[in-house]
């Protein structure tokens, strides 16, 4: 196993550019001796430090696994820092949107359509990708949840065929102690967002599905957390603009990206996060203030006013909930560990009801 995400070739030359965005979707791997992971760690990569050649995507093929940081490179037992993030000047707002529309334009007509469906939730990030790419649409959630109705309504505008998975506690149940053994982690939040992933992605693996496509990464990107529209008012945030607040939220990705992609592929198929490729990274980053969360409040503003290209204002300029409570996971991981004794009361009471499912699945 060498390099994932790229050629050798391109891995080689941005290490002798110092490049942090040669023109990839991500990449990690092993180049020559060295392990390298992209600067926005897009792969998790995870090595063994007393074995050179010990190394893997996933930690669970390791005795002993160490992660190798976003942006870094591992040479004869030494890790190292390589590649940060560009922090370029924010261009004219036209700009910015001529832009971006460009890198989304030639990153979408790259993806390969074999083999490949959407995770939908009828937001707009998993509409733009649904209306571009034309592949199978799966939705999972609660019956009656936020994200199923949504997806609904968004796949009829679209006139796209929409599969639904309902979701109900046994399911949900069975799929903890995988997810957080899969994941590596047990607090709630983590296990909240991976699960939904995991079990939409192992329904989407016995449908011949190959690759799932995800809108990961245009919250991040695009300022589309209250947190950021509201800097440097909001405590969650520390940096004092809303441009600021957008990449400290960018420098949370590493982690969430790790997750995700464990969740996914242990339900049997491979993420694909055209948001996230480098052109689009790029082009985002230019982005003035004001086109992430204008005056009136709208977030995501410049993403919206792309997609517009492909959808409906009605869908453009729809909001939506994070994937754990649009679907309804949150509220009922919670209700399911409460009627199994872990009560509200209880410190941290999630977590220690998915610690409790682990115990009892490894025994």
């Amino acid at each position: 196993m060498t390099v994932t995400g790229t050629t050798t070739e391109t891995v080689k030359q941005a290490l002798e550019t110092n490049e942090p965005l040669p023109g990839t979707g991500g990449f990690a791997g092993k180049v020559d001796d060295r392990l390298v992971r992209d600067v926005l760690g897009r792969y998790p990569l995870f090595f063994t430090p007393d074995r050179p050649t010990a190394w893997s995507h996933d930690p669970r093929d390791l005795d002993e696994a160490v992660r190798l940081p976003a942006g870094s490179v591992r040479e004869n037992g030494e890790t190292s820092k390589l590649w940060t993030l560009p922090d370029p000047d924010p261009v004219e707002k036209a700009k910015g949107l001529d832009w971006l529309r460009t890198a989304l334009e030639r990153t979408i007509a790259s993806v390969d359509t074999s083999g490949l469906a959407v995770a939908f939730s009828g937001g707009v990030d998993s509409a733009l990708l649904a209306s571009a790419l034309d592949v199978p649409l799966y939705t999972v959630g609660f019956p009656e949840s936020h994200d199923i109705e949504a997806a609904r309504s968004a796949a009829a505008l679209l006139d796209a065929d929409l599969t639904v998975l309902e979701l109900d506690h046994e399911t949900l149940e069975a799929a903890v102690p995988r997810v957080a053994t899969a994941i590596g982690r047990t607090n709630a939040m983590d296990v909240q967002i991976s699960l939904p992933l995991f079990v939409l992605a192992k329904h989407c693996a016995t449908e011949g599905v190959d690759r799932l496509a995800l809108g990961q990464g245009a919250d991040e990107l695009f300022g589309g957390y209250e947190k950021v529209a509201r800097a440097p008012d909001d405590p969650r945030v520390t940096a004092e603009t809303v441009a600021g607040a957008r990449r400290e939220l960018v420098g949370t990705l590493p982690d969430q990206l790790e997750r995700d992609w464990l969740a996914v592929t242990a339900g049997g198929v491979d993420p694909v996060v055209p948001f996230l490729h480098d052109r689009v990274v790029a082009a985002a980053l230019t982005l003035p203030g004001d086109s992430l969360v204008t005056e009136a409040g709208t977030r995501k503003w410049a993403l919206r006013r792309v997609a517009e290209q492909w959808l409906p204002d009605e869908i453009a300029f729809r909001d939506k909930k994070a994937l754990q409570y649009g679907s309804l996971v949150s509220r009922e991981l919670d209700r399911i560990a409460r009627q199994a004794g872990f009560k509200r009361r209880m410190d941290n009471h999630v977590t220690q009801y998915i610690e409790h499912m682990l115990d009892t699945y490894e025994t």
